[in-house]
């Protein structure tokens, strides 16, 4: 081959590997540019993705309650952004930011002084955080609520540059608050101006609260009352009671009884409690409050009642021979509804002795001066001529019509004893069976027959007399369901087989020592605990020898 031509075989290869050089080299870039479009395309998505979260945040917080806003962290607390839906209150954004209207012309009077130092205080203290209620004028004069949660913003020095936050419009909360906090302010000008005593106890049972009724009640001041328990200022009974009822107390959300205070005098206050437990919605407690009467006055009524009541029972037991008598009546309260009494025969040549056995349904006060009047009318009635059933029959007409639409009733045990003619003759009104006992035969019968319905229930009853024969040494016992009904603290009744067993082993005795025998076993059955209702009994021996 000519020189000539290997030189130009020669350039061409060098030209062709120029070339091929350059698009190795135009390849890469072409790899580069599409890396670089492709970045490029990555971040207008992110852009993009940034711009539709900042919009959908920006309308979530324009259509939603809560304003936001920014201020510079100076003196001047100028105003660089708040959200468009400050317009809730009438105002614009660029009312704000041009300064046309400010967040102090918009507040209260009342409340701008606070805030201002508030802020400072803040400020002075340099928190992170703080809160504040305050309220503002709207466009159209209304006031509205609202709760104010700041925070800081900090340069990179650590150095103050704004404060930024949240407003809410709270006005529906701070009227139910405000509502709220007038009522208590309504109760508790009522519970203070109370004649009757109140106080709240925790379930320690000491004293949160108390009005000035209570102190007065009792002669302490409120701070000596506060921390203690009730318990310490009560009679030794009475804290017995409160002890032994304890648990029983605590189970109960509404509880009712009567107590004895000790005045810081030294004399003894009579009380009536009307407690019970304060639970919220979903049952959780509260504390236990008590309100509590001083029953001073109506105990010495009572007092009184009482005192007339025993005056108008037997002072003491007819003498009539052939018969042995004892009676007695004891009242659950101060006065009873129980009632007994003699109604001697005026015939000389004829003697013999009537008894009767009453209870009026209930007792206390109510019950004493129903009993009054019915011993008024028997009286009357039994010294007029008729037969035991004629009594009986036209007390319950009297006692209907003094009783109608009232619920009350009396039952009634008239017993008459002839001794001439030895018989025993009896009607019974509702009235338990008298008992007779026989110590020959050591054995019980009853006076029962019909009972017939209790006097007051209706005008129409009918009753009948019964007669039995009398025998020497019978003891007959006439008594009241006190006796038997009578409990233990177990809560077991005396019941009428006890009953019966007193009256046999005191057989031997007068009238008057069974009769006491009865008392004092019903006394050590129920260990001297109060009686829950009132306890009658009348004994009758009959026999020449007694």
């Amino acid at each position: 081959m000519a020189d000539a031509d290997r030189e130009s075989m020669k350039v061409l290869s060098d030209e062709l590997e120029t070339l091929r050089a350059r698009l190795c080299s135009c390849e890469g870039e072409l790899e580069e540019f599409k890396a670089g479009r492709k970045g490029a395309c990555a971040e207008i998505d992110q852009l993009r993705e940034a711009r539709e979260k900042l919009g959908l945040a920006t309308l979530i917080v324009e259509n939603s309650p809560a304003v936001l806003f920014r201020r510079k962290a100076d003196e001047t607390y100028t105003l660089v952004y708040v959200s468009e839906n400050v317009s809730q209150w009438g105002y614009s954004a660029e009312d704000f930011l041009s300064g046309k209207v400010t967040f102090e012309s918009i507040g209260h009077p009342d409340d701008n002084r606070r805030l201002l130092n508030e802020i400072e205080h803040y400020q002075k203290l340099d928190v992170e955080e703080y809160a504040q209620e305050y309220r503002i004028k709207t466009a159209d004069g209304e006031t509205r609520w609202v709760s104010d949660e700041t925070s800081i913003v900090r340069d990179d020095n650590g150095n103050r540059i704004f404060n930024q936050g949240v407003l809410m419009d709270i006005t529906p909360r701070k009227k139910i608050e405000q509502a709220l906090s007038a009522s208590e302010f309504k109760f508790r000008r009522t519970i203070e101006g109370a004649g009757e005593g109140y106080f709240l106890m925790g379930d320690d049972l000491t004293i949160k609260e108390v009005n000035d009724a209570y102190c007065r009640m009792i002669g302490y001041e409120r701070e000596e009352l506060l921390g203690r328990r009730p318990h310490d200022f009560a009679t030794l009974e009475y804290q017995r009671f409160l002890e032994s009822k304890k648990e029983q107390f605590l189970k109960q959300d509404h509880r009712r009884f009567e107590g004895s205070m000790v005045h810081r005098d030294g004399h003894v206050v009579p009380v009536l409690v009307n407690a019970n437990t304060l639970r919220d919605g979903d049952g959780e407690f509260l504390g236990h409050v008590a309100f509590v009467a001083d029953l001073t006055e109506q105990k010495k009524a009572m007092e009184l009642a009482g005192e007339v009541q025993k005056s108008l029972l037997p002072k003491k037991a007819p003498s009539i021979q052939g018969l042995d008598v004892a009676g007695s009546s004891v009242a659950s309260e101060i006065a009873g509804g129980d009632y007994f009494d003699y109604l001697e025969s005026t015939d000389v040549d004829h003697p013999g002795l009537t008894v009767a056995v009453g209870d009026i349904s209930g007792h206390g006060v109510d019950a004493a001066l129903l009993m009054t009047t019915a011993r008024g009318f028997l009286r009357m009635r039994a010294s007029q001529p008729g037969t035991p059933v004629q009594v009986v029959t036209e007390m319950n007409r009297h006692l209907s019509e003094d009783l109608d639409g009232s619920g009350r009733f009396m039952t009634l045990f008239y017993l008459t004893l002839d001794t001439k003619e030895k018989t025993a003759h009896w009607v019974r009104a509702g009235h338990d069976p008298a008992m007779i006992y026989c110590p020959v035969l050591d054995m019980f019968t009853e006076l029962g027959a019909e009972a017939g319905l209790p006097l007051g229930v209706t005008h129409e009853s009918v009753y009948s007399e019964q007669v039995n024969e009398l025998h020497l040494g019978q003891i007959i016992a006439i008594g009241t369901d006190g006796i038997w009904e009578s409990r233990n603290r177990k809560g077991e009744m005396f019941g009428k087989e006890r009953f019966k067993e007193t009256v046999r082993a005191h057989a031997d005795q007068s009238a008057q020592g069974i009769l006491d025998g009865v008392f004092e076993a019903v006394y050590a059955f129920t260990e001297g605990a109060k009686a829950e209702d009132d306890i009658t009994l009348v004994i009758v021996k009959y026999g020449k020898d007694v």
